[in-house]
């Protein structure tokens, strides 16, 4: 069944009649060519109002497996754009692919995978760069910029016990007193420690505490991949 979801920061939205009606066609005709057209309106629903449905897009995705003369590249380039806010969950991968090779090489599409890598290798300042040149694809999806920035902050985290300052300027892109507003803010509402004694330049963050930055707080199970990036992975190879 298709699970509605807000996108990553952002703020849970009602589920509307369109969701509700995209979640009975999906589960009943996956495999119906007529339920295209509503799967891209809703492709574009999830964008203005800022939820993210993976199973409805990989859906779709595959819809045009079988119908490749109907297309959308601007709705696929919206996919790929959500799935990369919804890192560190593979979903890029997933749907990359169920998208032809022949796309994937039009120059938007380069340009994702290319983001994309540069995510995945923790290569913000590369990105950060990149996304400034491809504003006309990133931005057209709001929230693009506030779900890579928490993104970047997760990664830190799973890293870091205490961050200096320019390396998490350079990772979400932020500086100066935009910077201290945003660190007002962690420090207020997300556990974050700015230590005292310390200049602006070598200021140092302290992060809250887990099993990664803090490894004797990690419990003693076995690493496992979870059972819903699996399930997701059989329709695809079905």
């Amino acid at each position: 069944m298709v699970r509605e979801q807000p996108q990553q920061q952002q703020q849970q939205q009602p589920v509307s009649q369109m969701s509700y009606t995209v979640e009975q066609l999906v589960a009943l005709n996956p495999y119906n060519p007529d339920i295209l057209p509503d799967l891209e309106n809703y492709v574009n629903e999830q964008v203005s109002s800022q939820t993210y449905s993976l199973d409805a897009n990989l859906c779709l995705l595959r819809l045009y497996q079988f119908e490749p003369e109907r297309m959308s590249t601007q709705i696929v380039a919206h996919i790929l754009v959500k799935a990369l806010m919804a890192m560190p969950a593979p979903d890029f991968s997933l749907c990359l692919f169920l998208i032809p090779e022949r796309v994937q090489m039009e120059e938007q599409f380069k340009t994702l995978i290319v983001l994309s890598h540069y995510l995945e290798t923790a290569r913000f300042r590369q990105f950060w760069d990149e996304a400034a040149k491809s504003r006309h694809i990133v931005e057209v999806v709001p929230g693009f910029e506030q779900a890579i920035q928490a993104y970047a902050i997760h990664v830190l985290s799973l890293t870091y016990q205490k961050v200096p300052r320019p390396v998490l300027a350079e990772a979400i892109n932020i500086e100066g007193l935009s910077l201290d507003k945003f660190l007002e803010h962690q420090v207020a509402n997300s556990g974050w420690i700015l230590e005292k004694g310390q200049g602006r330049a070598h200021q140092l963050i302290i992060l809250p505490r887990n099993e990664f930055n803090h490894p004797e707080l990690k419990k003693g199970t076995g690493e496992s991949v979870p059972l819903q990036h699996i399930t997701r992975i059989f329709p695809i190879l079905g």
